[in-house]
Parts: structure tokens; sequence; C-alpha cells
């Protein structure tokens, strides 16, 4: 009995251990990090890298893409919560049919016919990944690529990659610097830089899915959207632009005054709506690249969490998951679905290099790329 007694104790304790153990390589946001490691074709190796601020604030990111995984965030009560959509393992970031959290590049967005016309006169024929038109640097673009990642400290990740030349039909070789940092404002600060040997065009971006109640079943129809834009530049059906440049005052894109998402999303007797099934569009912002300028702003009234977005950028790509459909099963086994995720995009305009009267996304050799990003995060009580 006594060895029995013995046994069953020894059992208890070993069982606890490893309980401890488990716990102990949790984050806060609750992903294990052993699920993130694999060895891609290629044979490299992928991990989760969590950054921390001395708030508790918290954010992962994975070598595919530079995905970030998780943000975590406190609410109105204080409690935390993970504020973007993702998954649980990598496996699901390996496919290239998703971009969550994902760096956005060569070019963020699309463009037209899968052609890109320089200023030298140069045509180059991209890779086409929506219908014949070009989005978010083709199939094999950005958010497919792996990602070496340094973490020099606890709150800065440094992500590099070699674009190389012709990739996805882009020219030149590309190194491209992406920087997250973590302030001890409870701000993400996303640095981006490029430099390429040969003109080619550039416009990276993130293509973080936010959810800012915290609860991605929740829609995002009750966030609050600000944008100080007052203008925005219009598509065909299939989202490429027409080369003007219209004003929203009087539109149901008119967020110029604090509305919530959902109050004219479903106005389909406005041609933008119908095209984008919801919103979809690129918005010119007021800042002129002023980065202490607020670009845009959304409230979450369940959890009153805020988001303030300031950028370099000229364009911000406002996206309220008008394609998701709860095919793809995120954490916690939760199936994503329609309109439950925010993507604010900070952007040069789509399909730049074909329109002369947009803003250039040219990057000449010998010349600096740079772009600058920051997502704030706060409380409204």
């Amino acid at each position: 009995m006594r060895k029995i007694f013995l046994i069953l104790a020894v059992f208890a304790l070993c069982v606890s251990c490893e309980n401890k153990g488990t716990k102990l390589q949790l984050t806060d946001s609750g992903l294990v990090p052993s699920k993130f490691e694999t060895t891609t074709e290629a044979g490299k190796k992928t991990h989760l890298f969590t950054m921390k601020n001395a708030n508790g604030m918290e954010m992962c990111v994975t070598n595919i893409g530079g995905r970030i995984v998780s943000i975590w965030v406190p609410d109105k009560n204080g409690n935390f919560q993970d504020v973007v959509l993702g998954f649980d393992s990598i496996e699901p970031y390996i496919p290239v049919t998703t971009n969550f959290g994902a760096i956005i590049g060569r070019y963020g967005n699309r463009i037209g016919n899968g052609k890109m016309l320089l200023s030298n006169r140069a045509t180059y024929s991209l890779r086409q990944n929506d219908g014949k038109n070009t989005l978010h640097g083709g199939a094999r673009g950005f958010h497919t690529c792996f990602f070496d990642i340094e973490q020099p400290d606890s709150n800065k990740l440094v992500c590099t990659y070699l674009s190389k030349n012709m990739e996805e039909g882009f020219p030149g070789d590309m190194p491209v610097t992406v920087t997250y940092t973590l302030t001890n404002d409870n701000a993400l600060d996303i640095s981006y830089e490029a430099t390429c040997n040969q003109l080619t065009a550039v416009n990276l971006t993130n293509h973080s899915y936010f959810n800012l109640s915290g609860n991605p079943e929740n829609t995002i129809l009750d966030n609050i959207l600000y944008l100080n834009a007052d203008a925005y530049t219009p598509t065909n059906a299939e989202l490429i632009p027409t080369g003007k440049i219209d004003k929203v005052a009087g539109t149901p894109l008119d967020f110029t005054n604090p509305t919530a998402i959902g109050a004219r999303i479903n106005d389909s007797t406005f041609e933008a709506i119908k095209f984008g099934r919801g919103y979809d569009h690129n918005f010119v912002l007021n800042t002129k690249g002023d980065i202490n300028a607020l670009a845009a702003k959304v409230v979450s009234p369940e959890s009153g969490i805020t988001m303030e977005v300031y950028t370099t950028e000229p364009g911000i790509q406002v996206y309220t998951g008008n394609f998701l459909d709860g095919s793809n099963v995120g954490k916690k086994g939760i199936a994503y679905q329609f309109r439950t995720a925010l993507c604010l995009e900070t952007q040069h305009f789509p399909d730049s290099p074909n329109h002369r009267n947009f803003p250039s996304t040219e990057l000449w050799p010998d010349s600096l790329y740079n772009s600058h990003t920051i997502y704030k995060f706060g409380v409204e009580k």
C-alpha cells in the first residue's frame, strides 16, 4: 500500500511539474510557441517571437510573412484582450491563401491587368492572382515568404528579406527591413525600409485584421471609425482605380465625423459600396505625410479599446472583412465570419504605377524607400 501511495505521489508531482512547464511556455495571449516551430521546404526554421513593453502589452510574430499573430492590450476594465485575428500554430500560415497579420509586398493592394509602366518607359508583366489583376504582390508575395527575424531588445523585432530580381515580375534585387517596436505608450511602431539596384515600384504595408472587442465572434459593425480623409480613389468593378480622386462628402464613405462602421455599409445604391461589398476603399489622407497627425481612429464600444493610426503614407485602405466566410478557423477554434475584422492598411494608392497623377511608388537605384506607421492603443470608458 505504501508503494502505491509513493507511486501516486510521484505521478502527481510529475503531472504538476509538466503543467507548470506548459504554463511557462505559454505567451500571455495563450499561444504555445512550440506549435510555431517547423522547418520549411527551403530548410528555414520558423519560430514565434514575443515582444513586451513596460505596461504588459504583448505582441507575437512569426517568420512566415513576418506575420503579427497576436496583440495583447488592456480594455476599459483593465482586462487584457487579443485584438488581431490569427492562428494557433504555424501550419495555417504556410498556405498562400491568407494575409492575416502579414507584411505585404512588393506592392500592397492592386495593380490593374498585372501590368506596370515605369517612368523609364519599361513595362513589366506581373503575376496575376486576382482575376487578371495583381493583388498584394502576387500569389507568392511577401505574405508567403520567410523573413529572417532578430530581436535586439524585448520590445523590438527586426525582420529582413531579400526580394530577388523578377520575383512575381518585379524588377531588381530589393533588400527589405521591417522593424516592429512596442513603445511604452502602448503603440506598435512599424518602420519599413528598402533599396533596389534597378528602377522598381514598391508599396509596403501590414495586413493585420483587427477586432478591438477582443472577441472575433463579434462583427466590427458597431465600431466607431474616424478618418482624416476628405477624398477617396474611385474604382471599377474589379477594384482598380479609375484615376479620379473624388470627395467623400455626402457619400457613405464620409468618416470625417466619427461614425459607426455599420451605419451605411450596406448602401449598395452607392456604386463604390456595391463594388467593394462594403468598405474596401483607398482613402486620401489629409495628413500630408506628418507622422504626428492623426490619420484614423477606431473605437470598440464593447471593450472600450481604441486604436489610433499615424503614418507617413498618403493613403489608407479600409477593409471590413467582406470576404471572410467562416472557412478560416483561427485561434481558440473560432471561425472567422463575414465582417468580423477591420483592416487599416497604410499605403500609397492602388495601381499608382499606371496613374501619373497619383503619388509615385517608384524606387530608384541608390535611393531609400522609407515608410513609417504607428498603431496606438488606448481605452475610452
